[in-house]
């Protein structure tokens, strides 16, 4: 099944980082916004979230918050 993957970065934040290295250890395909350069993206993401913090991930339009390998996993099944 393929997944709709979206994750949402800054580009100074160490779990980010992590994210981006588990995703990618794990062959998981996804597309990175990354709103340190799109203040738009931004808005919305806080509009859809309620969250200031990062790393935010969207799979098939459900949101994980942080760095949670076990959920996103889960998710992903």
């Amino acid at each position: 099944m393929k997944h709709n993957i979206i994750i949402y970065t800054t580009t100074m934040c160490p779990v980010c980082s992590m994210l981006r290295d588990f995703l990618a250890t794990m062959n998981i395909e996804y597309k990175e916004v990354n709103v340190d350069l799109n203040l738009i993206a931004m808005i919305k993401l806080i509009g859809k979230t309620r969250r200031l913090s990062l790393p935010q991930m969207s799979i098939n339009d459900k949101w994980v918050f942080g760095f949670d390998p076990v959920n996103m996993l889960e998710m992903l099944k």
